[in-house]
């Protein structure tokens, strides 16, 4: 497994660089994300890589943050992603604005992405969402894993009709008005109030 190339830039596109490690010119396939922070031809680079071997070639993959690299790899994990949806997924959106809506099972917001239909996208929430919430609670802050009441609750307001948005700021706001250890059931009331 070729899981690092450092060496020379020789040229670089939206789609792929070419990197000279000691006489040996690597063509890496890139999503925009790295082709933007990639330096000026003819300068040191270091691009993180996994390699896919076909019948007929060894195709390499690369990304200037390991961040990038990690959400590929969990990409190419879902059904139906090969490398090259996964790279197009990484250039049409950053690495944190994906995790989030993954997180969040936004799937409006991955349909949008190139090549990402509502089928992909539904498989990409349902399997990668756990993953991405029990990484971000490491490593994230900023994405939250809502307890198991509020959950229920605001599925069951959605299952109402109300917007999701709307849904998630009632049944917040309603837990801090019901006394600690309250169920969906009182949750759902206050929050109904409140919508």
């Amino acid at each position: 497994m070729i899981a690092r190339v450092n060496g020379i830039l020789v040229s670089k596109s939206p789609d792929a660089a070419v990197v000279d490690v000691g006489g040996v010119g690597y063509e890496v396939f890139i999503p925009l994300s790295t082709y933007y922070k990639l330096p000026d031809k003819d300068e040191p680079v270091v691009l993180r890589t996994t390699a896919f071997i076909r019948d007929d070639s060894i195709q390499l993959y690369g990304f200037f943050t390991q961040e990038e690299k990690d959400l590929f790899t969990l990409l190419i994990t879902v059904a139906g992603i090969g490398p090259r949806l996964s790279r197009n997924i990484l250039s049409g959106i950053t690495p944190d604005a994906l995790t989030s809506a993954i997180a969040r099972g936004d799937i409006v917001a991955l349909v949008a992405l190139p090549g990402v239909g509502k089928k992909t996208a539904e498989r990409i929430v349902l399997e990668l969402k756990d993953k991405i919430v029990s990484r971000g609670g490491k490593e994230k802050g900023p994405v939250v894993k809502l307890e198991p009441v509020l959950t229920d609750a605001i599925s069951a307001l959605k299952n109402l009709g109300y917007r999701e948005k709307d849904a998630e700021a009632a049944a917040l706001k309603a837990k801090k008005e019901c006394a600690h250890g309250a169920g969906v059931e009182e949750i759902i009331r206050k929050a109904l109030r409140a919508l």
